[in-house]
C-alpha cells in the first residue's frame, strides 16, 4: 500500500499544523453550538405548567386521587399526592408545608374533605402556592373546627353518636385520651353505613375496597381550630357535590362563597374525585391556567 509522504520542508510542516488546528477549532465550535442550544431554549421557555399537589382527607389515602391524577398527568402536569398524616390540623399542615418547600416553581394545592383544613393552613407557610382548589372540602375560617362545621347545618352523617358509626382505636404516642377513628361499614340507626354516608354513588365493590383501606382520623384533629386562612390572599376554586352526605352542600356553598371561590356544583356525593374525576380535573386545570 502506498504511504502518504510526510512533509519534508519546514514550510510544509507549518502548513500541515495549521490545517490540523483549523480543523480542531471548527470541530470545537460546532460542538459548542450543539451543547449550548438546549440551555438557550430552556432559558426562553415560558410555558411551564405549575405542579399540582393533591391532599386526601380522612378515611382515605392518596389512591383516592388516582382517576384525577391520571388525567392530569396525561395533560402534561407534574402531580404529587403525598400522604396526609391525619393527626392534627397544625402538624398535618406543617408536614405538607415541608413537602411543598421541596418543589421548585408554582404550585396549585388541592384538598379533599379534611384536606381542605390542611391546605388552608399549609399554604400560608408556602410562598410557591399560587392557587387553592377545594373538592367536597372544608374551607375553614380562623378558629373553626371540623366538628363545628359539621354541626353548622343539619344533615351530616358524621354528627351521630360516635358509637353508631365509628370504631375507636387507641394509638401509641398520641395525646392522652386521643384515639383513631375508623368508619364502620354496616348501617346502624341514622348512620347509613360506609357506602351510604361516605361513598354514596360509588359501586359497592369499589366502596368495600375503600372501606378496607381507609386511613384513620385522629379524633383530636376534629376539635383543633384552624389558623389564619390562605384563601384570604390566594384565588380559590371549589367543587361542591350536590348529594354530599358528609359536608352538606349548603355548608360547602356557604364556605366557598365566604372565600370568594369559583364554584362548580356537580351531581355527586362526598367522593366526586372518584365518581366525577372529569369535573374535578377540569376545575383543577382551570385553577392551573390562572397561574402566570
Amino acid at each position: 500500500m502506498r504511504q502518504i509522504p510526510f512533509p519534508r520542508t519546514r514550510r510544509a510542516r507549518l502548513l500541515a499544523a495549521s490545517c490540523v488546528l483549523a480543523t480542531a477549532a471548527a470541530l470545537f465550535a460546532s460542538t459548542s453550538q450543539v451543547t449550548a442550544a438546549p440551555a438557550a431554549a430552556a432559558g426562553t421557555d415560558t410555558g411551564k405548567k405549575p405542579t399540582i399537589v393533591l391532599v386526601h382527607g380522612a378515611w382515605a389515602d392518596a389512591s383516592s386521587w388516582n382517576a384525577v391524577m391520571g388525567r392530569l398527568q396525561h395533560a402534561g402536569y407534574t402531580v404529587y399526592a403525598p400522604p396526609n398524616p391525619l393527626r392534627g390540623v397544625s402538624s398535618d399542615a406543617q408536614t405538607l408545608a415541608s413537602f411543598l418547600a421541596t418543589i421548585p416553581g408554582p404550585v396549585v394545592l388541592v384538598g379533599h374533605s379534611y384536606g381542605g383544613f390542611v391546605i388552608t393552613n399549609a399554604a400560608t407557610k408556602s410562598p410557591n402556592v399560587k392557587a387553592l382548589v377545594y373538592d367536597d372540602a372544608y374551607i375553614p375560617a380562623e378558629g373553626e373546627t371540623v366538628f363545628q362545621i359539621n354541626a353548622a347545618e343539619p344533615g351530616s352523617c358524621v354528627t351521630a353518636d360516635p358509637s353508631t358509626f365509628l370504631n375507636l382505636v387507641p394509638y401509641p404516642g398520641g395525646p392522652s385520651g386521643d384515639v383513631d377513628a375508623y368508619l364502620k361499614w354496616d348501617a346502624n340507626g341514622a348512620y347509613q353505613g360506609f357506602q351510604g354516608c361516605f361513598a354514596n354513588g360509588v359501586p359497592t365493590a369499589q366502596a368495600r375496597l375503600l372501606a378496607a383501606g381507609q386511613r384513620p382520623f385522629a379524633v383530636g384533629a376534629g376539635s383543633e381550630p384552624s389558623g389564619a386562612p390562605a384563601w384570604k390572599s390566594l384565588p380559590s376554586w371549589a367543587v361542591v357535590g350536590t348529594t354530599d352526605h358528609v359536608i352538606v352542600p349548603a355548608e360547602q356553598l356557604a364556605m366557598a362563597r365566604r372565600a370568594g371561590a369559583h364554584v362548580t356544583e356537580v351531581k355527586a356525593g362526598h367522593l366526586s374525585l372518584v365518581t366525577r374525576p372529569d369535573v374535578v380535573t377540569r376545575v383543577i386545570r382551570e385553577a392551573a391556567g390562572s397561574v402566570g
